[in-house]
């Protein structure tokens, strides 16, 4: 069993490099289409080139502040009990191995951008952030905690997600100037994001549906028809950020297209010095 922050935490660092991962997508193509290519991460322009990798410092200690408090603050540090590891914080555990995978992710990707020591082409950086998805639908999928009912219904969403962010990133190895493949796999990451705080407002916040309630550890429905209205207010929920997400999108490659035509509308309407 999760919790509110357990949810929050995660998806606020997916939602944020996902919206920066799209942005960046979209501004890169649109600024020259012939020479697009897939890239796994972004640099921030500004202040001299001093936050350009902003998105990886992110990533990396966003990942490093969950992983110490999934695995030392749950866990106030009991990690073994009559020599075997804790069977009450099993699920600290395999989320702390995730985390890990994309704290990995994170410190290659800077090593192999910012330094010689480790030089890796973006096709390699590509199939090791798809290595760190397949951590992440592994953990959820072989989860120690068996979700059930209304609560199994939201992870298999995520999974549907997570599948998302795995295929797009082996699709950028796969075909490195795919503007289609590095999109996707923006909009997936924000799409984890949003999902993982559906899941912590609806399950563990003001949102559960009707006839349905936390009790202990389990979601529990009062009946079969509730946990049915609950899936599919689920659905619908996930319709309305598909929707949401892909309108952004529209709207950002729109905006940035008009505001490129005005500048160059405006550069070149300038007369020739005589």
């Amino acid at each position: 069993m999760g919790s509110f922050i357990g949810h929050v935490l995660p998806g606020t660092l997916f939602l944020l490099v996902g919206m920066w991962h799209t942005w960046s997508s979209v501004v890169r193509y649109i600024s020259d289409p012939t020479s697009f290519r897939v890239s796994v991460w972004s640099p921030v322009p500004g202040f001299n080139g001093r936050i350009k990798f902003l998105e990886l410092y992110v990533i990396v200690i966003g990942g490093f502040i969950d992983l110490c408090i999934e695995l030392l603050v749950a866990t106030r540090l009991r990690f073994f009990v009559n020599g075997v590891l804790d069977p009450s914080h099993m699920i600290n555990f395999e989320h702390s191995g995730m985390l890990l995978m994309f704290f990995i992710f994170g410190v290659v990707t800077l090593l192999s951008q910012k330094t010689s020591f480790l030089p890796l082409p973006e096709g390699a950086l590509c199939l090791i952030a798809a290595s760190a998805f397949c951590a992440e639908y592994l953990l959820f999928y072989f989860h120690s905690a068996t979700h059930k009912g209304l609560e199994g219904y939201y992870h298999l969403i995520l999974f549907l997600l997570i599948a998302v962010c795995i295929m797009s990133s082996v699709g950028g190895a796969l075909l490195p100037t795919s503007f289609p493949v590095d999109l996707c796999n923006g909009i997936g990451i924000t799409l984890q994001g949003l999902w993982f705080y559906q899941t912590a407002f609806t399950l563990y916040g003001p949102m559960m549906p009707s006839g349905c309630q936390l009790k202990g550890d389990n979601i529990s429905c009062h009946s079969s028809s509730s946990e049915v209205r609950g899936e599919l207010l689920a659905n619908f929920q996930l319709f309305m950020m598909v929707l949401g997400v892909l309108l952004a999108v529209v709207l950002s490659y729109v905006f940035y297209s008009a505001s490129r035509f005005r500048h160059s509308g405006v550069g070149s309407s300038h007369p020739a010095d005589s």
